[in-house]
């Protein structure tokens, strides 16, 4: 008799995960709770609904989401191939259509004979192995369950992601680094400081009230201390025009080595990897649509030319503090037949989450027939996300999605973005192939 496998969530990763691990032949459990139960955010009952875009991102081979797709189709992902068959035209992106490839997901699962789908809320974790992959949505009654189980300190329910910069991309000719009042690791300065004078912060303010926001959903206005406790910037400088200069942007210990002055205002960014390439702005969590952050950051003294690695946004989320709680392998630290996937696990994006599915479902059905687990290497992007996922620092986590900034640097110097993205590409797939061929996977 096979073994048996349940599986909380019917969305990307649920799917992908149950699909994997039936097709290693594992009896899947996969519970959804809608219809019976709804999301505010979901429209339909179906598998694997996509709420938000209908774009999985680039497909050009040599992009963070490209390559990750090239991993998943090698690896035989369902969903991966259910998007290929809905694509629309989307020039350099994956694109789909919604109602297509959701039914494309669900015939696969309710027509798989090792899979049984059960249309119920589950308000408990089960005793038994179990994946779950409930998504940001979690319901009230199972995220209370996973709170305990982790530790409420572990578990957020709200997402406020910060702007990411590329780190060349800021210009040091006007930029600074500094710590406040000198203190710090380092003696050059931990934080690089855009300093602003009082006509160049007062126009900042100006344009970042007036921009153009995304309007929250009701669901995600829910709870007042949603906004209290991330406050975004624009809300903040909406309160008085110097109450960003009081606050985020406080120029306190710090002097502008241009005037040997301290700024009227400033803007911190504080280093966001180890490498040294990213750095995040410092309290400005945002709600601006995405081309009006572009506009009005760029605005800043030091960020005229900067590249965005990742843009702000704010939802309503439930992820776990992963560092702390999973395994690379998808495992609970403290249990090894309970698996997270998807975007509690704190990996973003559509493509990263059909990823942690497959990783989970895999495992899972390895674990169950006493077969070594699967850690992907980490120079590919699979990998990379899973590693990044349980190895950053937990003080300052936050959820991430698929980019080369995650991945070891090239032992060779590339110059040229495009042909180090080229490298970056090669390399991982040369060392997923030799990964799959040392485990005897066919490749």
């Amino acid at each position: 008799m096979p073994q048996k496998l349940h599986i909380i969530g019917g969305g990307l990763a649920g799917s992908e995960a149950a699909w994997q691990a039936a097709e290693r032949g594992i009896h899947v459990i996969l519970y959804e709770m809608r219809p019976q139960k709804q999301t505010p955010a979901h429209v339909t009952g179906r598998l694997a609904e996509l709420v938000c875009s209908n774009s999985l991102g680039s497909k050009l081979p040599d992009r963070p989401s490209g390559l990750l797709k090239q991993e998943l189709l090698r690896l035989n992902s369902m969903l991966m191939k259910a998007a290929e068959q809905a694509a629309v035209p989307a020039g350099g992106a994956l694109a789909v259509d919604r109602e297509a490839f959701a039914n494309y997901v669900e015939d696969a699962i309710m027509n798989h004979p090792r899979i049984q789908l059960v249309r119920e809320e589950v308000t408990a974790i089960p005793d038994e192995p179990c994946i779950i992959a409930t998504g940001p949505l979690t319901s009230t009654a199972l995220a209370e369950q996973i709170a305990q189980l982790t530790g409420e300190e572990y578990l957020y329910f709200y997402d406020a992601l910060t702007p990411l910069i590329e780190a060349d991309s800021i210009n040091m000719d006007i930029a600074f680094s500094a710590n406040r009042w000198g203190r710090g690791e380092s003696e050059e300065g931990d934080y690089i400081n855009c300093p602003l004078n009082q006509e160049e912060y007062e126009a900042f303010v100006d344009a970042l009230v007036n921009a153009e926001r995304i309007e929250l959903r009701d669901f995600e206005r829910e709870d007042p201390k949603f906004f209290e406790g991330c406050l975004p910037v624009e809300q903040i400088a909406a309160r008085g025009k110097d109450a960003l200069a009081f606050g985020p942007m406080r120029p306190v210990g710090l002097k502008d080595p241009r005037t040997g002055k301290r700024p009227y205002a400033v803007l911190q960014l504080r280093q966001d990897n180890l490498a040294a390439t990213l750095y995040n702005m410092v309290g400005f969590q945002t709600n601006l649509r995405w081309p009006e952050q572009k506009r009005v950051f760029r605005m800043i003294p030091g960020l005229e030319n900067a590249r965005f690695a990742r843009l702000g946004q704010m939802h309503r989320n439930t992820f776990l503090n992963a560092p702390v709680l999973l395994r690379p392998t998808m495992q609970f630290h403290s249990r090894d037949d309970l698996f997270f996937a998807g975007q509690i696990t704190g990996i973003e994006g559509y493509a990263g989450n059909i990823a942690s599915g497959l990783v989970a479902g895999i495992n899972a059905a390895m674990l169950l027939q006493d077969q070594p687990l699967w850690v992907l290497p980490n120079t590919t992007m699979i990998g990379a996300l899973c590693h990044y996922v349980t190895h950053a620092d937990p003080k300052t986590f936050q959820p991430m999605k698929a980019n080369f900034d995650l991945v070891p640097k090239l032992d060779q110097n590339i110059k040229g973005r495009q042909e180090r993205r080229r490298a970056y590409a090669e390399r991982a797939l040369q060392d997923l192939d030799a990964f799959l061929s040392t485990i005897g996977q066919p490749i």
